[in-house]
Parts: C-alpha cells; structure tokens; sequence
C-alpha cells in the first residue's frame, strides 16, 4: 500500500516530512517499510502554499490495511495545524492491486502538479474516478499534492537526489537552533560535489538550516544516500530526535517548461526560454535588477534579478541589447524570476577613444575643439577618433544564482556540470 500526505504544516510549525517519519515508525507495528519515502515538491509559484510545496509519499507492506489507513488517518488529525487557515490536509491511499489505468493517469497528474495550476477539484474528480481511498481535511486541497506524490512513487523513472533531514525533539521547537556551523563547512568540504546547498561560500552562509520553528534541524541534499549520510553525521549539533532520507524531485528542473515563443508563457510556470536581451539592466528600488528580452517574433517580456540573488545580479548588470540567452525560471505578474541562464553569445561593444599615433604608438592628445588630434611627441595628427572593443567582463556560458536564493526544484549547476559544459560550453557553478 502506498501511503501519501500533503499540507499538514504551516508558516508557523509543523512539516509533512516529520509527520511522514513518525507514521513510517509507528506503521513498524503493522507492517513492513518498503523502499525509500519520497519527497515531492510542487509547482513553486502557487500562491497557497504553506511553505515549500512538498508532499510525501511511502509504501508499506501489510496485511492489515484498514488498521494501518485508521492509524494514518488519525494522526494526521492529530498533528496537523489545523487552526492555520492555509493548512488543509490530504492523505491518498493506493491499495496492493492497483491497475496500470492508475499507475498512468497518476503519473501525468504528478507531473501536471509540478508544471501546472491544479484546482482541487481535479484531484477530487481522479480519486472519485479511480475510487481511491482518501481523507481531506477542510477544503481538501492537500488532495492534489498527496495524488501527486501517489504518481511519483508509482512512476520511478524521473531524476531524483536525496535529502537527509534531521528532526528537532519536541520541546526545543521554535527556538533558536544548536548548529555548530564550522562542523557544516567541514561537512560540506567532504563530500562536495556529491553534495550541495549545504553552505553558500560567496556569501558566507550556511544555507541548510531552516529559520521557522517547524521540527526540521538541517537538511543536506545530494546524488545519493552515502553522501548525504557522510554530511550528516559529521555536523556538529543539538539531540537529533529522529531522522529520514527521502527521495526527491529537488534540484533536477523538473518543474521547467520549454517553449519558443514569449506569447506561449502564462504566469504561476516556469520555463526555459532563448531570447534577445532588449533593454540595458537598470537596478530599481529594493535592488532588484529588471530588464526586457525579446523573442524571434518580436514579443518582449521582463525578467529579473531579485535582491536575494545576491552577487548574481553583478553578472546580470553587465548585458547589453543584442546578447543572446536562454533564460530559466518562474513567471510571475509577467515577470520571469531568473533562476539560470546560458549565454549563448555576446554583441561587442564599443568605446570612442583618442587615436594612437602610428610612429610612436602612444595615444595622442586633442589639438582643440574641432582641430582633431596631435601627438606632441611625433607631430602626427588625426582628424578622427578610434573606436575600440571594450572587455564585457563575462563570457559565454552556464551561470546560476547563490545557493541562499535556490529554489527547491533548481538543478544546481554541479549536478550536471561534465554534461552542460559538453553541449553548452563553460559552466560556472555557483559556489
């Protein structure tokens, strides 16, 4: 039986990955653990979210499947943040006998949930339609994302990392966590590039410690389970209570749409797009940097540089109209929040100077206003000035923001760096 949850938390406390832990423990009693739980994260830019947008899903063995659905059942009534208004809990049951119609139509919901805008009603219609066993709690909106991670444990076959995550005990929640950091640079050194978003060391900062008071201690995020694992135990901290390594869709793109044409993007997606950069950046208030890029048919939208990026918006300064780039990211209010890019090429500018004198080499000095130019060594003289390349100060290739400003779904540039750099040239994964 596949057993899965979403929308149990709030911005306040509580996470559905802990309260997954728990159940996986407590079902011990039932039944068997099969396989690793995993960690779904869904479309980012839903407004509704309670915090990242995760669901979770595992699967047990057991011969007692009414007792194991009444246990779940009762559990997450029991420790979810119901008195939130944004928290509205949903738990989906698939049962040992489940057809290939329902392997097939929860996949493409899966990845619908990821990419697209689903209504609750869409999830409650398939559950009805495939006579699944469920719970929703309130309005039910929870439904979508525990059908969805239903679709990925029923459809392996997508690119998948690892997070361990380590549990808080009960009465430390909420407060100030007990991290030693130095213990977390000397983790992440050790298992870097296996690992990743660990510590931002351009910006000086341990990324993998939540701030909320939900029961989560640190997450380490990696290719597989000995990595992480490695990370984890070498990080100097308060008690763990309790700890799991989840399968999940973060950092693999999962969630990026590829399209051509800027008249095919809607907002709350997030795509890949190649475009022509149209309007010199400019830094606005708040330092943000916004600019304008163009498509082949001629139709422009904003993309931007949020503060968060932090030294990102350096690289994004320097481009100028006519610089071709293929451009990732989340589109809101007709925006798209760049998340990566791959400069393609890069129009030559250019910068007026004073000639250089043919005899001497040096640059020579103005002779007066509209008598051209001299050299006071040689004598030589020029009626016009020279036009010169200026150097950009950046270069084709794969660029990406800090890892404090990555999204969950984000690819980091490490994981893929000896491919990207085969077929897109120079990648600059950023450290």
């Amino acid at each position: 039986m596949i057993i899965s949850i979403d929308d149990t938390d709030s911005r306040e406390g509580m996470c559905t990955t802990y309260l997954c832990a728990i159940l996986m423990d407590e079902l011990k009693e039932y039944g068997t653990i099969r396989g690793s739980p995993i960690l779904i994260r869904l479309n980012p830019t839903i407004p509704y979210k309670t915090r990242g947008n995760a669901s979770t899903a595992f699967e047990i063995t057991t011969s007692e499947p009414e007792k194991v659905m009444e246990h779940v059942i009762s559990r997450v009534d029991e420790l979810s943040e119901l008195q939130s208004e944004m928290t509205n809990p949903g738990v989906v049951f698939i049962p040992e006998d489940r057809s290939e119609k329902v392997k097939e139509e929860l996949g493409e919901f899966f990845l619908k949930a990821v990419r697209e805008v689903l209504q609750i009603d869409d999830a409650k219609n398939l559950i009805a339609n495939l006579d699944l066993p469920s719970r929703g709690w309130k309005n039910g909106r929870g439904l979508i994302g525990a059908l969805a991670a239903c679709g990925a444990m029923l459809n392996p076959g997508w690119d998948h990392t690892y997070e361990y995550l380590a549990y808080r005990e009960k009465d430390t929640w909420g407060t100030k966590r007990q991290v030693d950091e130095e213990s977390v640079k000397e983790a992440d050194l050790a298992t870097y590039p296996n690992t990743w978003d660990t510590v931002d060391i351009a910006n000086n900062a341990v990324v993998c410690i939540p701030h909320a008071g939900d029961p989560v201690l640190f997450g380490v995020r990696g290719n597989g389970i000995e990595p992480v694992t490695i990370t984890s135990r070498m990080i100097i901290s308060e008690p763990v209570e309790r700890y799991a390594i989840y399968k999940t869709d973060q950092g693999t793109d999962l969630h990026l749409i590829p399209v051509e044409r800027i008249a095919d993007i809607k907002d709350m997606h997030s795509y890949t797009i190649e475009a022509t950069v149209d309007t010199r950046p400019e830094t606005i208030r708040g330092g943000h940097t916004i600019f304008s890029v163009r498509d082949d048919e001629g139709d422009e939208m904003d993309c931007a540089a949020y503060e968060p990026t932090k030294n990102f918006r350096e690289l994004v300064r320097k481009f100028l109209p006519g610089d071709r780039i293929v451009f990732s990211g989340s589109v809101k209010n007709n925006t798209l929040n760049i998340e990566k890019l791959n400069i393609i090429s890069l129009v030559q500018e250019q910068e007026s100077v004073n000639p250089t004198c043919s005899e001497c080499g040096k640059r020579m000095k103005s002779a007066g206003k509209g008598q051209g130019y001299r050299c006071k060594k040689c004598g030589t003289k020029a009626d016009l000035s020279e036009l010169v390349e200026v150097k950009r100060g950046i270069e084709t290739g794969m660029y990406e923001v800090p890892p404090c400003a990555r999204r969950h779904l984000a690819k980091p540039l490490v994981r893929c760096q000896e491919k990207e750099s085969e077929k897109n040239g120079k990648v600059f994964p950023s450290r």
